[in-house]
């Protein structure tokens, strides 16, 4: 912000040097601060204070009475330069007031799960299971759903969430534009804007609807997979394009491109997971095509993009899991069922790990598929299979994902060869209503965020598990646990029912879109994420985190 002081007349001061060589100096006004003033002559060293100063365009008369003249201009003149300096000094010297961060950020806020445009559709009341899309990933096991009012951070929080609101599309976002300059509680060093503790939660805040629009688009970015290209397959909305995740301490970033190649140049971040991992990947490329288009590096085994001005590769290898699994025979699990390893992590990207700066991994989903648990060479559970001659099962698929985490973490940190950083994305919602994936659930008709999130008992399951296995391997590694990082989106997203395709899976012009007559939804996805969408901001939490810790090593 530019500070002035209007109606002061600029000052001039002028001196003589015994070689009359004549020095005059102006201060105008309008600065922040004089210029560096000379003290001595170059010659002579005469000092400034006995130089005359005079005001613009007036001469030290001759005579006593003369003498009188001047010397009351040079007093009035000193006295203009004090009250000059004075008035600069305040003015560069002032701070805005420490009121809320809101009141300097262009965002409207409208009240306790309000938005401030027009209504949307209601949350999930039916108090139906939740499930997951055919095809790719499945899940069951779901707990009755309980309708709860929104917490916009961790899963047991209990403090009242804002989770909508807006920005003011004729004001520029502070971070977005670029603009370094510095706005109050903000580290100037990287746009971030934080809290009088100099920290941030990025998981804790609101949605704001900001009418910029999304940083590329379906027809700007290549490699969207089909089914989430949403605007491809014929979605007619695009509202759920332009929400924002605004945390309540700080501000997060827009994406920007540039920053993250340069932070990563020379480096190799990778995805390892499922398909919920390469909707993230995914976005991430979309949102660097933007800047620079990468160069396909890859192979069945490992997918990788190669950015070239900076030397950046963006990898995925798939992991359904995260540990061992095979389809041979083992004990009373027969051979083609798939036996999950729960203490063996997952070879297929171990053997990669070395290579990789930044590892971003994710699982969950694939827990609900059929499949047989070994842990310790013996089968001790199943899903959607165990032999009723077997006996009690020891262990669940809820908590098989649990030893999953633990088992994966831990090996990952311990690596001797592996000295980068490994953030794990908390467990991804689905928004199935009325039914799970392959039994009539349905999101359709979802445009904007929910007011309140509808709580889903198997997602918060997964959830808790999952971070009590993150916990775990935290304490297991020891000294290595500053390599481990959770990302936990899971609550956040839960608001987000409007992000997902839905029926808009293909482009198929035929396709159903609306229930039948018998009142059943046409087959869809509620758990995988249009492009561009709300996928996009785990981009953004992904390169604060990253940001945050190189920094941290670096100091």
């Amino acid at each position: 912000m530019s500070h002035r002081s209007p109606g002061l007349p600029p000052l001039f001061i002028s001196f003589s040097c015994s070689n009359h060589e004549q020095r005059r100096y102006r201060f105008p006004a309008e600065v922040r601060s004089p210029p560096p003033t000379p003290r001595q002559c170059p010659s002579d060293g005469i000092d400034l204070g006995d130089a005359a100063m005079t005001l613009p365009g007036r001469k030290a008369p001759a005579g006593a009475g003369g003498i009188r003249r001047w010397l009351s201009t040079i007093v009035v003149s000193v006295v203009a330069l004090v009250l000059t300096l004075v008035v600069i000094s305040l003015s560069a010297g002032s701070s805005l007031p420490r009121t809320a961060l809101q009141d300097y950020l262009p965002v409207r806020v409208n009240g306790l799960g309000k938005l401030s445009s027009p209504e949307h559709t209601d949350g999930n009341r039916s108090g139906a299971a939740i499930g997951v899309p055919s095809g790719e990933v499945l899940q069951s096991g779901q707990g009755p759903l309980v309708e709860q009012k929104a917490q916009g951070g961790s899963m047991n929080s209990s403090e009242p969430s804002k989770p909508t609101a807006t920005i003011d599309s004729k004001l520029s976002d502070p971070v977005a534009t670029g603009d370094t300059a510095s706005t109050p509680h903000e580290d100037s060093s990287n746009g971030f804007q934080k809290d009088e503790q100099g920290t941030c939660d990025l998981y804790h805040g609101q949605w704001v609807l900001d009418s910029a629009g999304p940083l590329y688009t379906n027809n700007s970015c290549p490699v969207i997979t089909q089914m989430q290209n949403c605007q491809g397959n014929g979605r007619p909305d695009k509202d759920y394009e332009n929400w924002r995740w605004k945390p309540e301490q700080c501000t997060l970033p827009r994406f920007d491109a540039r920053k993250f190649l340069e932070l990563m140049r020379g480096k190799t971040l990778a995805f390892v997971g499922d398909s919920v991992a390469r909707n993230q990947m995914e976005s991430l490329l979309c949102l660097l095509w933007q800047v620079d288009v990468p160069q396909n590096r890859g192979n069945r085994r490992i997918h990788k993009w190669l950015f070239k001005s900076t030397r950046t590769t963006i990898a995925r290898v798939w992991s359904s899991w995260l540990v061992h699994r095979s389809t041979e025979a083992v004990g009373i699990a027969p051979k083609g069922l798939d036996k999950v390893f729960l203490d063996i992590p997952d070879e297929a990207f171990m053997e990669f790990l070395p290579r990789f700066d930044v590892v971003v991994l994710s699982s969950g989903h694939w827990f609900a598929k059929r499949s047989a648990f070994v842990l310790n060479g013996n089968v001790v559970g199943g899903q959607l299979w165990w032999p009723r001659q077997a006996g009690k099962m020891q262990i669940n698929n809820v908590d098989a994902f649990g030893v999953s985490v633990e088992t994966c973490l831990t090996a990952v940190a311990t690596n001797p060869n592996f000295t980068g950083l490994a953030i794990v994305r908390s467990y991804s919602p689905d928004h199935y209503e009325g039914g799970a994936w392959n039994t009539g659930g349905s999101c359709t008709g979802k445009v904007k965020p929910l007011d309140e999130v509808v709580r889903n008992g198997f997602t918060d399951t997964m959830y808790e598990r999952q971070v009590t296995g993150f916990k775990k391997a935290v304490k297991n590694v020891g000294k290595h646990g500053s390599r481990l990082k959770l990302m936990d989106i899971t609550e956040p997203f839960a608001f987000r029912a409007d992000g997902h395709p839905g029926p808009y899976r293909s482009p198929d012009p035929n396709k159903k879109t609306q229930r039948g007559p018998d009142g059943k939804p046409p087959p869809q996805d509620c758990l995988h994420w249009c492009m561009p969408g709300p996928v996009d901001t785990w981009n953004e939490m992904l390169l604060e985190i990253i940001r945050s810790e190189f920094e941290r090593d670096r100091s």
